[in-house]
């Protein structure tokens, strides 16, 4: 606090309790003084005018005037200091006699209209007291002429009282209290004054003192002799000061020694610099000339080598033994690693060289990826792995760059994951970062399921003429240049290339580029509007090449099914497209029984099969009426095999759009964003208008502000369920008689008789069949003239148990995720579906924890967890999860059965796997 703080703290906790007190006991004294004074004057008045009433009742008996007026003239000069005037009046309030000359004698009498009194009275104005005393006869009434009012009073005598004096011995006294009390004032003022002088002015002096050494003067000390705890205030300050001034001094040494130690090494950096200068210089005129000579001898040895390669193969097309043949196929394989090493080591002399020039023309990017695909398919096949190209479709067909630069990146990358990778998938995938005019950035993904890199191993990655395993036992070959090429090419197209790995658990290497997209015809268009609307069966072992291709097919306008296998049941298809895994296990009376079974399914039949399987191909082909190609499958290639001999298909039925929707104003509520979203797509489609709620609370505000034709209504919500608000909604003037539609996940026996006697109106099951919908809306419009459209009875009116139910076919329940089922609850969008499916994956975390917490027992609510589960059952509903929903529909049953979490434990366990298998299966769908 500063020193102006401390002096006001000090003056006020001194002077605040004096002035208080002496406010209060000054208040307190003059208070009673004053009244006091008043009580005294008024006590003399009455011991002057009661004797005078008694002494004056003779005189007025007998009349004498002269008698009374000696006594009352004695009374005043008695005590003329405070009586103005004594005047003795009769029963008839006129004036018997008087001590001196009133100017105003009315105003010592009593009032005429009423009796006198028989007590003293009295009477204040101003600085005038009156004291009015009845003079009463002791020998008893008077004769009835004389008291014509038959009282015992003869008459009264009053006084008049001068107050001024009384008022002026109240302001001394009132004065003198507040003399006091500045007195006592003016002496706290002068011990607090003291106080502050004896606390203050030794704390300003040490303040000084302590800012001074602040500054620097650690010379200076306190000084003086001081009192209690100023007195260890003050040596612990100058102890404080010796203190930093031994510590300065020390620090001035040891910066001193520093200083030296530091010149002396600046002077040997100055020597090192010259000398690391020198030899930085002669280190690149090494590395030019090597960069040079490089270049030149690896030019020079690959003229000679394609020479050997060139008739190493010429001989193998000669007759040769078996001995022969192994030793040229030897050299011939040798010959391609050794040029292969020399062309990486050419690029690289070209790059450290600077000689490297880029090209920009325009070029088909999905075809330039897909020849470097197909090109190192045949390597990834005979391991077995499965290699994929995903391309995002809001990229460019035309980009212009150097499409060999690009093909020479991914080439790289993709043999390094097929080299360093046992088992799994390579997966390539390009996607678009952002665009803005004709500029595109890209974005490229190699991930495998390889050996995986470590972090110090990762470090050596991009380093020339070094590998991760660089042991001499190490079981991958090449020259350690392959990485150090490609990031100098991406960093020469203006991208940057980086990896993520885990040891054991796979890398994704990655780039971007930086391209310009072009309008100019870079490809062949392929006409696929035969295509449009035809169904197609897709086999595929593989998810991730299954969804690359189902997106590929769905975008030309393809209605596709999706299987891991052959279904058993025969089913009816346009086509079918089978795809075989690139492993060494695919026997040829396998494939033949699958090709047989494709043909009973559709006309036109389309194997897909691995590279390094063509004899196989050529085997079917001649054997069966279908078409081959090979995996990976290119775009362009399997759109033309589908378009082209479609005479044995069977004609499309012609489609007449609907567009025509009903005069309705419908009102849907469901708590469930993904049922809302999805009812309200399909009612938008048929009638003018929509209102959606998320719950029963809104929904009967609606009903109360504005009318609606028809209601669909959800039956389990928050707040208030579907059944409560139907009857609140009847209830309502402009609602009466909407028609209430219930509409429940619920499809067990007696459900529909429960809810028409609740008061519905009819009654749908989800998943929502836009046929039975269809029907309620022109069934129930006030629009429809039940003379012309007769009630037609839907499907869902059969009461059936929902365990029993079936939903879909065996296969299909076998799977997580029936996208075909998805597509036609979502009145066949994708889009919609899509939104749909991620809807379901965003919600699936809530559930997770709150099955975490039932399994727990912890914090755990048994009307919250139904809750949650019923939400679930109905998302699931319209994503095509036919073993989520069907889990869901036998735990929310067990749970409103009052089964507890015991006894339903493994059922809980295994929605928590399937739920996993759903996100996981969904991002494939979602992409």
């Amino acid at each position: 606090m500063t020193r102006y703080g401390l002096r006001a703290r000090v003056i006020t906790l001194t002077l605040a309790p004096t002035l208080i007190i002496g406010l209060l006991l000054s208040a307190f004294f003059s208070f009673n003084r004053y009244h006091d004074l008043e009580t005294q004057v008024v006590n003399s008045g009455l011991n002057i005018v009661e004797p005078l009433a008694i002494a004056s009742e003779e005189g007025l008996k007998k009349n004498s005037r002269e008698s009374v007026r000696r006594i009352i003239s004695y009374a005043h000069r008695k005590n003329s200091k405070f009586v103005r005037s004594i005047a003795v009046f009769d029963y008839k309030h006129e004036l018997f006699v008087t001590s001196n000359f009133h100017p105003n004698f009315e105003s010592l009498t009593f009032p005429k209209n009423e009796p006198i009194p028989l007590l003293v009275k009295s009477s204040q104005s101003d600085n005038t007291l009156i004291l009015r005393a009845p003079v009463i006869a002791e020998s008893g009434l008077m004769a009835t002429d004389q008291n014509s009012e038959n009282t015992p009073a003869l008459g009264y005598v009053s006084i008049e009282l001068d107050l001024s004096s009384l008022r002026l011995q109240q302001y001394q006294e009132v004065f003198s209290a507040v003399l006091v009390l500045f007195v006592g004032l003016g002496l706290a003022g002068v011990f607090a004054y003291r106080l502050m002088y004896d606390v203050t002015r030794p704390i300003s002096h040490m303040k000084s003192m302590v800012d001074r050494i602040r500054r620097g003067h650690l010379g200076v000390r306190i000084e003086g002799k001081m009192h209690g705890e100023l007195d260890s205030l003050k040596n612990g300050i100058n102890a404080m000061a010796v203190s930093l001034s031994e510590y300065h001094v020390e620090m001035q040494h040891s910066i001193d020694q520093a200083t030296s130690d530091l010149r002396e090494t600046l002077e040997q950096l100055e020597i090192q610099n010259v000398e690391l200068d020198i030899a930085k210089k002669r280190a690149q005129e090494a590395a030019r000339v090597k960069s040079e000579f490089l270049a030149n001898m690896s030019h020079e040895l690959r003229t000679p080598l394609n020479g050997v390669i060139g008739f190493t193969r010429q001989l193998l097309k000669t007759q040769l033994t078996d001995s022969q043949t192994d030793y040229l196929q030897t050299i011939e394989k040798s010959a391609k690693n050794l040029l292969n090493i020399i062309n990486d080591i050419l690029d690289f002399s070209k790059l450290e060289a600077g000689k490297l020039a880029l090209e920009n023309i325009p070029f088909d990017f999905q075809e330039s990826l897909e020849e470097v695909v197909i090109l190192q398919a045949t390597s990834a096949h005979e391991k077995g792995l499965e290699l994929t190209l995903k391309i995002d479709p809001k990229i460019p067909v035309g980009l212009v760059g150097d499409s060999l630069r690009i093909q020479q990146v991914l080439t790289n990358l993709v043999g390094n994951s097929i080299k360093f990778t046992e088992r799994g998938n390579i997966d390539i995938s390009v996607e678009l970062r952002s665009q803005k005019e004709d500029l595109v950035e890209l974005q490229f993904m190699v991930r495998d399921t390889g050996i995986g890199i470590s972090e110090r191993q990762q470090a050596q990655l991009f380093q020339a003429f070094s590998q991760a395993d660089a042991s001499i036992s190490r079981r991958y070959g090449g020259t350690g240049l392959g990485l150090v090429i490609t990031q100098k090419l991406v960093s020469q197209m203006g991208g940057e290339i980086s990896l993520t790995s885990r040891l054991h658990q796979g890398s994704t290497f990655w780039f971007t580029l930086r391209l310009h997209s072009t309008d100019m015809p870079v490809t062949e268009i392929v006409d696929t509007s035969s295509l449009k609307q035809r169904t197609l069966l897709l086999v595929e072992p593989n998810m991730q090449a299954a969804s690359i291709t189902q997106q590929i097919l769905v975008q030309e306008g393809l209605v596709v099914t999706y299987r891991s296998s052959l279904p058993e049941e025969v089913e009816s298809f346009d086509y079918v497209l089978l795809n075989l895994a690139p492993s060494k296990k695919n026997k040829i009376s396998n494939v033949e029984a699958d090709v047989e079974k494709a043909l009973r399914c559709a006309p036109q039949v389309v194997v897909g099969t691995p590279s390094t399987a063509l004899a196989l191909s050529d085997h079917l082909i001649q054997k069966y009426p279908i078409h081959c190609i090979t995996k990976p499958l290119s775009r362009k290639r399997l759109l033309q095999t589908l378009s082209a001999n479609q005479d044995n298909l069977p004609l499309l039925p012609m489609v007449i759009p609907q567009n025509e929707t009903l005069p309705l104003t419908v009102m849907a509520v469901d708590d469930n964003p993904a049922n809302l979203k999805l009812i309200s797509a399909l009612l938008h489609e048929r009638v003018e208008k929509v209102i959606t709620c998320t719950n029963g609370l809104d929904a009967v505000k609606q009903a109360q502000a504005q009318p609606f034709d028809i209601i669909l209504m959800d039956i389990q919500m928050p707040h208030m369920d579907g059944v409560t608000a139907c009857e609140e909604i009847k209830k309502t003037d402009l609602n009466a008689k909407t028609p209430v539609i219930a509409v429940t996940a619920h499809a067990m026996s007696g459900e529909r008789d429960r809810l028409l006697s609740a008061g519905m109106d009819d009654y749908l099951t989800k998943p929502i069949e836009e046929h039975v919908l269809q029907q309620v809306l022109v069934h129930w419009s006030p629009h429809t003239d039940s003379e012309t459209i007769e009630k037609i009875t839907p499907s869902y009116v059969e009461e059936v148990d929902e365990e029993l139910a079936p939903t879909s076919s065996p296969l299909q329940q076998n799977i997580s995720i029936d996208w075909e089922a998805a597509l036609k609850q979502s009145a066949n969008k994708v889009d919609l579906a899509k939104d749909m499916l991620k809807m379901l994956v965003d919600f699936i975390p809530e559930v997770e924890d709150a099955v975490e917490q039932a399994l727990e027992q912890e914090d755990f609510s048994r009307e919250e967890l139904i809750h949650v589960i019923h939400k679930l059952h109905g998302s699931s509903s319209y994503c095509g999860v036919p073993i989520l929903k069907g889990l869901c529909a036998t735990i929310e049953q067990a749970l409103r059965s009052g089964a507890t979490i015991d006894d339903i434990e493994p059922e809980m366990f295994e929605l928590q796997d399937e739920m996993t298998k759903v996100t996981a299966t969904a991002k494939l769908y979602l992409q």
